[in-house]
């Protein structure tokens, strides 16, 4: 397995800050946005908060001068796919940026690769084949490269739109998707995943429950034991004190989670003060309420995630 220490803290967890984001970030800013609205917030973002993480999840469509400016201690992770997918074809397939390659986001800086795969297990198999040939693909590059892969799985099923009725099977399309993709064919370092439950639907987090809290613990456990890989979750856009109170549930639950890659629980205010504002005001608010957002969550994560061995 390559090398994951450049992207881990000292204790080998990995307290990851996420802000690839591209559709989802022109939303929040306004679909006007120019190219230079998002790679100056990025930049900000990096500039700020990068001395209290381990690594930065960055793209290279937008992310390249932010990762200029990151504090020299943390690791550097690039995307590799494109932002979303053809809602008019069958199956979220997943698609490269253009003109990049694992050789280009390397010499870029990256220290590792990520890749964002949407999953659903129980899909045709067709659609299913195709996926998996595709990180097959990447992860023969990132191998010839010696860059680790972090593989990052969104769950869907596209027959069912209402939170509540797929937070019932959420925990069954999280769960066999990584034992899928845990082979060693596809050269995975580290799986990026979602809690294997909706908490907004666990009893004691949510008004209308679909899990006891037994019964989400049992679905933690079974999420860890569904792989020997390291293993990290991602945000999933919940509020920075739901997140917090996700990872110490998970924690309890038997979780043996590596740590997290945390996107807009992190620094999502700030984008809204960006759009209003400008510059100055959203420096000064990820200077407060950033730096508190992700210094809390890497003490957290410190004290809550399985080092990596």
């Amino acid at each position: 397995m390559s090398d994951l220490k450049k992207l881990t803290t000292s204790s080998g967890v990995i307290s990851a800050l996420a802000i690839d984001q591209r559709g989802a970030l022109r939303r929040m800013l306004g679909e006007d946005a120019s190219q230079e609205a998002l790679e100056t917030f990025k930049i900000l973002v990096s500039e700020n908060l990068t001395p209290y993480a381990s690594s930065i999840l960055l793209d290279p469509e937008f992310g390249l001068p932010a990762a200029a400016k990151k504090d020299k201690m943390c690791g550097l992770l690039m995307a590799y796919e494109k932002t979303g997918y053809d809602a008019a074809a069958p199956g979220r397939l997943p698609d490269l940026i253009d003109n990049e390659s694992v050789k280009r986001l390397k010499e870029q800086g990256a220290d590792a690769v990520k890749l964002l795969v949407y999953v659903d297990v129980d899909e045709n198999e067709v659609i299913n084949d195709q996926k998996k040939a595709f990180v097959e693909r990447v992860g023969s590059e990132c191998a010839a490269e010696d860059l680790p892969l972090f593989l990052e799985i969104v769950t869907y099923d596209d027959d069912i739109s209402d939170k509540k009725e797929y937070a019932k099977i959420k925990p069954h399309k999280v769960i066999e998707a990584m034992k899928v993709y845990a082979d060693p064919r596809y050269n995975i370092s580290v799986l990026k995943v979602e809690v294997p439950v909706d908490m907004n639907f666990v009893e004691g987090f949510g008004a209308d429950a679909v899990y006891t809290k037994k019964e989400a613990a049992a679905f933690y456990k079974e999420q860890a034991e569904a792989t020997d890989l390291p293993f990290i979750f991602l945000s999933a856009g919940v509020s920075a004190q739901m997140f917090r109170d996700t990872l110490r549930f998970a924690k309890e639950s038997g979780s043996t989670f590596n740590g997290v890659l945390c996107g807009r629980a992190t620094w999502a205010g700030a984008a809204a003060v960006y759009k209003e504002a400008g510059s100055d005001k959203a420096a000064d608010w990820l200077q407060t309420r950033g730096k508190s957002n992700i210094t809390e969550l890497a003490h957290l994560v410190e004290n809550l995630a399985t080092p990596i061995k």
